[in-house]
């Protein structure tokens, strides 16, 4: 009751600012052109078809567009609606949003099913309490024929299982459905992309006709309006696309084009984003132009191009055009980074152009869990919220659900990672709400293939609550498995110890310093590259006995360590590729056995997801089981 006072209070605060702010440009005005909007007075309102509406802006007026059902008899279009995933769930009167599905919502009154969807394979299925998923639209035939032609075209030079994966993805897609895929591989990367922006394009060009068509509507009723109009949030901007660096919003934006070629479209400023979000004039990628071996693929995929991770991006789409660098106030999709999304906000001191966001995409989110989770969590806390100021809103246009403050549960969210880790499991939980239900892909991981006969050995510590979870590892850490490796003349001298969290790794590092007699160095995501030569070079030498090394620094730098005899992982890896790297390192010196090799493996039952990357899920299950 209070969270619904406190959104009708902002609301209705919302409301008078905007009208205070109508009635001082009465006064100013000398000369109106045409009269001016009152606000939830619609039949005293005249409305121009080329001005009564952001979405309706500069690029959209007098273009002709492919007309909806006519809607002079309402049972035409009454099955036109019925018929439209997309007017069916973010339609003025949405079926899928009623009192039940929000009070399951808030009961968190999931159903769970397991089932497969073909070529997404295994998923897991949410639907709350008294209502049913919405039926998956076969072959994306909801997508407008416009698009669609295009698509099937650049469909004809893929591979059947390419082609497969890109339809299955649609038809989730298209049910407005929130999807988190746990497991996104590099040959897959490009194919999905095109399909969700091909699914981004055809949910803004659905709400660009709708809108266009109630403009048209309103011009030809005159004096006498219908009232069925509501087909807008508070502000433009419905898809927010959230990835890492700037080279993955160059692969976006290119899937963007990819849909819309020219000449029937014209992508403008498109010589400004290749400057600004791809390498400077003469600067030569070492990672895309390296001989193949040298670096691991998936630190070329991930670090080629431009990897600065602080940029915005406003894109605005009309029927024959593409504008790039838009204002976020006129644009319908942003294209950013956590860290450049919250430097905005931060900056205008309000999240109001992600007030009516529609369509969230999150791409690479094992690369964000790398960089500042916190940038993460922070917008998607600001997705949907009441905004502070009207932005020249009009009211009557609003739907009833955002006016409700009910954004959050309608918005689709879209997630992509690499693999699955706490935070972004705790991501799908906390965030997605869309009552429309929501569907997590599965995956069986098979052992890791590591260097033969080396065998690790796994020591678990138990650990009842993850509240004490850092702790408890530190705990065991410094009482039991750093005194037996010390106590070994073998292992107390060239030996890695692998820290997965930031937290940890600075915990680590000063209890190393504390120690009386024993040397250390380290490499960490802050080492400057004279510090990681010369701590390379002293733990080569012989010169420091322990090297402590974050995964961060192993995910950025990826650097070959020689010297390395023996392994200690604080904890396992979130990347499990790291973990055959770290085990191939000392066989990159002359005369080394595997018998030489010994590696230890500190977990509890809290690191499910990153030990069934490393032994398989079936073999983890029983590891974490038996805590």
């Amino acid at each position: 009751l209070n969270e619904d006072n406190n959104t009708t209070t902002r609301l209705l605060t919302l409301l008078n600012v905007s009208a205070l702010k109508s009635s001082k440009r009465k006064r100013t005005d000398s000369i109106e052109p045409t009269p001016r909007v009152i606000l939830n007075k619609r039949r005293s309102v005249q409305f121009d078809t080329a001005e009564s509406t952001p979405a309706a802006s500069e690029g959209d007026e007098g273009e002709p567009e492919t007309p909806l059902p006519d809607t002079t008899t309402g049972a035409v279009e009454a099955a036109a609606v019925k018929q439209d995933p997309y007017e069916e769930h973010f339609g003025a009167q949405s079926s899928h949003l009623s009192p039940l599905s929000q009070s399951s919502m808030e009961r968190g009154s999931w159903k769970i099913t397991r089932s497969s969807r073909r070529a997404l394979g295994p998923v897991t299925e949410s639907a709350l309490e008294g209502s049913n998923l919405p039926a998956l639209p076969p072959n994306g035939n909801v997508v407008l024929p416009r698009l669609k032609t295009q698509f099937e075209r650049s469909q004809e030079k893929l591979a059947q299982k390419v082609r497969s994966l890109q339809i299955d993805l649609l038809a989730v897609l298209t049910s407005y459905r929130d999807l988190y895929v746990t497991r996104s591989n590099i040959e897959a990367a490009s194919p999905i992309r095109e399909a969700a922006m091909l699914h981004v394009l055809n949910h803004i060009s659905k709400k660009r006709r709708r809108v266009l068509k109630n403009n048209e509507r309103l011009a030809k009723a005159g004096s006498n309006p219908p009232e069925d109009v509501q087909d807008q949030g508070f502000t433009r901007p419905s898809v927010l696309i959230l990835v890492p660096f700037r080279s993955f919003a160059l692969r976006w934006v290119a899937a963007l084009t990819s849909h819309t070629p020219p000449p029937s479209y014209q992508i403008e400023n498109h010589a400004r984003f290749q400057a600004e979000y791809g390498l400077p004039p003469g600067a030569v990628d070492k990672l895309a132009e390296a001989a193949a071996g040298v670096y691991p693929r998936d630190h070329v995929e991930m670090f080629k191009g431009n990897v600065d991770d602080s940029f915005r991006l406003g894109v605005k789409v009309t029927r024959k055009s593409v504008k790039l660098f838009s204002e976020f106030y006129s644009c319908d999709v942003i294209i950013a980074s956590p860290l450049g999304l919250r430097m905005s906000i931060e900056k205008e001191k309000n999240a109001d152009f992600l007030s009516s966001v529609e369509v969230v995409i999150a791409d690479q989110l094992d690369a964000m869990t790398m960089q500042n989770w916190d940038h993460v969590q922070f917008v998607f806390s600001n997705l949907n919220q009441m905004p502070k100021d009207s932005h020249d809103t009009d009211f009557s246009r609003i739907k009833p659900w955002v006016l409700e403050g009910n954004g959050a549960f309608l918005r689709q969210t879209v997630l992509f990672t690499a693999y699955e880790t706490p935070e972004t499991r705790a991501l799908f939980n906390k965030f997605l709400k869309n009552v429309a239900g929501k569907i997590r892909t599965e995956q069986l991981w098979p052992p890791l293939q590591i260097p033969e006969k080396v065998e690790p050995s796994f020591v678990r510590f138990d650990c009842s609550s993850p509240k004490d979870e850092l702790d408890k590892r530190f705990d065991h850490f410094i009482k039991h498995m750093l005194p037996s490796v010390m106590k070994s003349a073998v292992q107390s001298a060239n030996t890695v110890i692998f820290i997965p969290s930031s937290f940890d790794f600075i915990r680590v590092q000063n209890h190393f310093r504390s120690l009386v007699g024993t040397t250390h160095t380290v490499l960490s995501e802050y080492s400057s590259n004279q510090d990681i030569s010369r701590a390379r070079q002293a733990f080569f030498a012989g010169n420091k006995s322990f090297l402590l090394v974050s995964e961060r620094f192993h995910f950025f730098r990826r650097y070959k360590i020689r010297g390395i005899r023996n392994i200690v992982f604080y904890g396992p890896p979130d990347h499990p590729q790291f973990f055959t790297e770290l085990l191939s390192f000392p066989f990159l010196d002359d005369s080394v056995d595997a018998s030489d090799v010994t590696c230890r493996v500190l977990y509890s039952k809290y690191d499910f997801f990153r030990m069934e990357r490393i032994v398989g899920t079936k073999e983890a299950v029983a590891m974490v089981s038996a805590i």
